[in-house]
């Protein structure tokens, strides 16, 4: 199965501190949506991990945060593409749950729903985060410097765990895309 796993805010839309609250908030990255497009054209699913812990914190409800999924599902729609699934952990940092990146929770459902091993499967990130959960579940781990991504970097030369140290970087998801495709032989 040919399956990538994107996390949202940095990667897909433009991120921020005070949180992505509603849809009219949630705004894509230049040429984040079309990459998307190109990925399901060429054959591979797109799933996407997030931490959402702006619902924990009461910053906006369950139906705000389906408000922004079904507004990012219909953008790649009509470029031409799907999502394929979206699995997000609600849960403060203090929570302790096992879905919250850096833990392997989200990439576990998403193993379980595409009954498939993660191990070699890309997964774009734009945070240290992002990459420590994919190297829990052996995904390919790629850093985009877009959102948190540029300083990331120096935590990834600083990072004990070899796969996560060795992360592929780019500029944004339309490049990782375009380099993907252009060697996926």
């Amino acid at each position: 199965m040919k399956l990538i796993i994107l996390d949202r805010d940095g990667v897909i839309n433009q991120d921020s501190d005070n949180y992505i609250k509603s849809a009219d908030e949630w705004q894509p990255l230049p040429g984040s949506i079309e990459a998307i497009a190109r990925l399901c054209r060429a054959g591979y699913s797109v799933a996407i991990a997030t931490n959402q812990s702006g619902l924990g914190r009461g910053l906006f409800d369950l139906d705000a945060l389906e408000a922004i999924h079904d507004k990012m599902r219909g953008l790649v729609e009509s470029a031409g593409g799907h999502i394929a699934g979206i699995y997000y952990c609600p849960h403060l940092p203090t929570a302790g749950c096992s879905c919250r990146k850096p833990a392997p929770g989200l990439l576990d459902a998403i193993a379980l729903d595409f009954a498939t091993s993660l191990a070699g499967k890309v997964f774009i990130g734009d945070s240290l985060k992002d990459l420590q959960a994919g190297a829990e579940r052996q995904c390919r781990p790629i850093l985009v410097r877009t959102g948190k991504g540029i300083g990331s970097e120096k935590q990834l030369a600083d990072e004990t765990n070899e796969q996560v140290r060795n992360a592929e970087v780019h500029d944004d998801l339309a490049s990782v895309v375009d380099n993907l495709l252009k060697n996926r032989g």
